[in-house]
C-alpha cells in the first residue's frame, strides 16, 4: 500500500507533484489545488455550473469554443512533449527514479504507470525544491490551451460516476478564480477515502473514461 498522503498525491497529480501551488504561482493549466481548498470540502451541487470570467494569473485566457474558457500556453503539443521528456529524464537520473515512465504521445503524464511505481519507491512524486522542479515548471509553461469548461463537466461527470460506484464521499470538483479544484476526498489533510482499497479501485477503473486526456491524474 502506498505511504504517500492522499492530499500531498492529489497535489502533485495537478501538475504541481511537489505543492508548488503553495509555494509559486506556477502555470499550470489552472487546473490546480489551491492550499485554500485542501482543508475544504468539495460542492455536493448537482448542476453544472459556468465558469466565471475572473481574470487569473499565470497566463492568457481566451475563449473557448464551447463557451468556456481556454489558458494557453507558449508552445505547441510538440514542444510540451520534447519538454515533458526533458522533465522524465532528469527524473530517472537527478530524481532517482530509473523507471519513471514516458508521458503519453499528447505530453501529459502517464499517472496510471506512476502510482504503480509511487507503491514502492516515493520519490516518483518528487519534492518541493527537488532537483528536477525547474524542468516541470518549463514543462508546464507549454501545455497546450485548456477548455476550463469542458475540464470541469469531465471531472463532474466523473466524481458523480465514483459516487454511483462506491464511493459515496467522493466530492464533486469547483470552479474557482476562473479555474478548476479537482474533487475528491471530502478532507485530504484527514483522509476518509482509501485510494488502495478494492471498491475504490473498481470504481476508478469503471469512471476512468469520464476523465478528458490530461485529466486522468487531476483526481
Amino acid at each position: 500500500m502506498s505511504t504517500q498522503p492522499p492530499a500531498a498525491r492529489a497535489a502533485l497529480r495537478a501538475r504541481s507533484r511537489t505543492r508548488l501551488t503553495c509555494f509559486v504561482a506556477a502555470p499550470v493549466l489552472f487546473l490546480t489545488v489551491s492550499c485554500a481548498d485542501e482543508n475544504g470540502t468539495g460542492s455536493k451541487d448537482n448542476g453544472v455550473a459556468s465558469v466565471p470570467n475572473d481574470p487569473s494569473p499565470g497566463g492568457s485566457k481566451t475563449p473557448g469554443p464551447d463557451g468556456g474558457t481556454e489558458k494557453t500556453g507558449s508552445g505547441g503539443k510538440g514542444a510540451f512533449y520534447d519538454a515533458q521528456m526533458t522533465y522524465v529524464q532528469c527524473m530517472r537520473g537527478k530524481g532517482g527514479v530509473k523507471n519513471f515512465p514516458d508521458p503519453k504521445l499528447s505530453g501529459y503524464l502517464d499517472w496510471t504507470k506512476i502510482d504503480e511505481i509511487g507503491r514502492s519507491n516515493q520519490k516518483v512524486y518528487g519534492a518541493k525544491g527537488g532537483p528536477c522542479v525547474d524542468k516541470m515548471l518549463a514543462a508546464d509553461a507549454l501545455a497546450p490551451p485548456r477548455n476550463t469548461q469542458k475540464d470541469y463537466e469531465a471531472m463532474l461527470a466523473h466524481a458523480k460516476c465514483m459516487r454511483e460506484n462506491g464511493v459515496s464521499k467522493f466530492t464533486n470538483p469547483t470552479l474557482s478564480g476562473g479555474g478548476v479544484v479537482p474533487g475528491g476526498d471530502p478532507n485530504p489533510v484527514s483522509p476518509q477515502i482509501d485510494p488502495e482499497s478494492p471498491a475504490y479501485k473498481q470504481a476508478r477503473e469503471a469512471c476512468k473514461d469520464k476523465l478528458l486526456d490530461g485529466l486522468d491524474g487531476m483526481q
